[in-house]
């Protein structure tokens, strides 16, 4: 008779299914965040990521493959987490523009802050020894900042306050005005700081002001 750990084991490699736990999945996640923010993905050591997790290694292991398994589900967290912040602002009750403008300073303070840039450095650095790594970060899934703009914007071309045949590129466009003068300085090095909230404002308004221009519905 199996055992209830045998039971949870998978039959081809005798480990765990992923995501028993969704706390202790989170946990790691969480300790697992601290230390690459902190030492970068090279230096990072799974013996650090199971001290700063306050888990044993092999409980790790039951719920990722590896470090680079370990830091592609911590993006796609963070992801996850920033479309779903943005996706609550894309109030269809609201006039376009002022939609528009807390969505854009949501994705473009979260887009240039220090924790985003320093992940995305890592993964360029990652990417001529990983590059599924590097494949995995810039990866489409069904949720994101794009696709929740898109359904928005979908809405305002029925409403005729818009007029696009391709909601999907002029939500591409958008999120990309939102951050120009801002996300390569940053990226590259010739921003440091973070930028203040009025920059970071001044731009977003006006990447609304050439997308409407583009875009608006004419009278």
């Amino acid at each position: 008779m199996q055992t209830t750990d045998e039971k949870s084991r998978t039959p081809q490699t005798g480990r765990r299914i992923a995501g028993e736990d969704p706390a202790k999945r989170e946990q790691i996640l969480d300790g697992a965040k601290r230390v690459f923010m902190e030492e970068g993905f090279e230096a990072a050591s799974m013996n650090d990521i199971t001290r700063a997790a306050g888990v044993s290694k092999g409980t790790i292991y039951v719920y990722f493959e590896n470090k680079e398994d370990l830091f592609g589900s911590m993006i796609e967290r963070e992801r996850r987490r920033i479309t779903e912040t943005v996706r609550h602002v894309l109030d269809g009750r609201r006039p376009i523009a002022e939609t528009l403008m807390e969505f854009g300073l949501l994705f473009a303070t979260h887009m240039t802050a220090d924790q985003t840039i320093r992940a995305m450095r890592m993964v360029i650095a990652a990417n001529h020894r990983l590059p599924k790594l590097c494949s995995r970060f810039f990866s489409a899934t069904p949720i994101n900042p794009v696709s929740v703009l898109q359904e928005y914007l979908d809405r305002q071309v029925a409403a005729g306050t818009i007029v696009s045949d391709d909601t999907t590129q002029a939500a591409k466009q958008f999120i990309e005005l939102t951050t120009v003068g801002l996300f390569k300085p940053r990226i590259f090095g010739a921003m440091e700081e973070v930028p203040q909230k009025a920059v970071i404002e001044q731009n977003v308004a006006s990447a609304i002001r050439v997308f409407l221009a583009a875009y608006g519905a004419k009278p």
